[in-house]
């Protein structure tokens, strides 16, 4: 009896060492495809979910960069898992078209807060008193921005398949600025680069940007240059872009979420916990891409810059992890 006593104890000490284990790693065994676009400031923050869900067990793959319509379609597929910077609401007819919440799990919010819109050089918005985009159907004002002789003002704009080209292209109709305004685009991190150049060199610039990015680092709102405002709101999305301040610089205020596929969330539980709970600061998304700008780009320094921020934020990470682990 004694014997059989100590061998029930025995197993059952046993089974409740595995059952803590299995806890502790929920994801084991399961591979992990995380992708991004091609914009490395956005690697930091998929790392950061990366380092967690190994935490969990999971084996992660090498990220993949892919333009954002490609991410969503294997996502969908099950060709990958997860994007951690799906700009809602700017993506909301890529995510619908690709089968929106059909196919993926979406919950929670990454990234709270990033602002989008139209900004020039203070020297010439103090000098001609520019404060709208609206002034620019003025062939005066537009002519300051002209980089190429045409007359018209040359807008540093949005790389095409990324959605603020559609609501740049519906804005230049909207608010009869076609004919005052060419929409330059192109590899943004270049044609940004060469605007900042300009700027250094003394002359006007006019561009669209979004934060959380390095740029409005570089040129700081209010100090370098200044924000747009849009005479009303005109988006594709027909939404209100009106700011609780009451500017409105023509887009609205966006999150960037973490999509998954839907049957992988299903499946691992932890994984759909750490994707709903998880969550950034912009201004530390901005601090690390500041960094990325100053040099720090590869992948190995960028690692680096997750962990820091993981080590400095130690507790918070760790809550990420015993919510994940408790819905397991």
């Amino acid at each position: 009896m004694k014997k059989l006593l100590s061998t029930f104890i025995a197993t059952s000490l046993l089974m409740t060492a595995n059952l803590g284990y299995a806890n502790e790693k929920p994801g084991k065994g399961v591979k992990v495809q995380a992708l991004h676009s091609p914009i490395s400031e956005e690697a930091f923050q998929t790392m950061v979910l990366n380092e967690a869900l190994t935490h969990l067990g999971y084996e992660v793959e090498d990220t993949k960069e892919v333009d954002y319509s490609a991410a969503y379609t294997a996502i969908a597929n099950g060709d990958a898992t997860y994007l951690a910077v799906n700009w809602f609401p700017l993506h909301n007819s890529m995510y619908a078209n690709a089968g929106g919440d059909e196919v993926f799990y979406r919950q929670g919010h990454y990234i709270k807060g990033a602002l989008q819109g139209y900004l020039i050089d203070k020297k010439t918005a103090d000098k001609y008193n520019i404060k709208n985009i609206e002034q620019l159907q003025d062939a005066k004002i537009a002519k300051l921005f002209d980089t190429d002789n045409d007359g018209k003002a040359d807008l540093t704009g949005c790389q095409a398949g990324w959605g603020c080209e559609g609501v740049i292209e519906h804005q230049l109709d909207a608010f009869k600025l076609r004919d005052r305004i060419t929409h330059k685009q192109g590899q943004y991190a270049a044609i940004i680069a060469d605007t900042i150049v300009r700027y250094n060199e003394g002359q006007s610039i006019f561009y669209y940007t979004w934060t959380p990015y390095w740029v409005s680092g570089k040129l700081i709102p209010g100090k370098d240059v200044v924000w747009l405002e849009v005479p009303r709101s005109a988006n594709p999305n027909n939404t209100d872009t009106a700011l609780p301040n009451g500017k409105n610089y023509g887009f609205e205020i966006n999150s960037q979420r973490i999509v998954a596929n839907k049957v992988f969330a299903k499946k691992n539980p932890s994984a759909a916990k750490l994707f709903e709970v998880a969550k950034l600061p912009i201004n530390d998304v901005s601090a690390e891409n500041m960094l990325i700008a100053n040099g720090e780009d590869s992948q190995s320094q960028i690692r680096q810059h997750a962990l820091n921020w993981i080590k400095t934020n130690q507790v918070t990470f760790n809550g990420w992890l015993e919510a994940a682990r408790a819905a397991q």
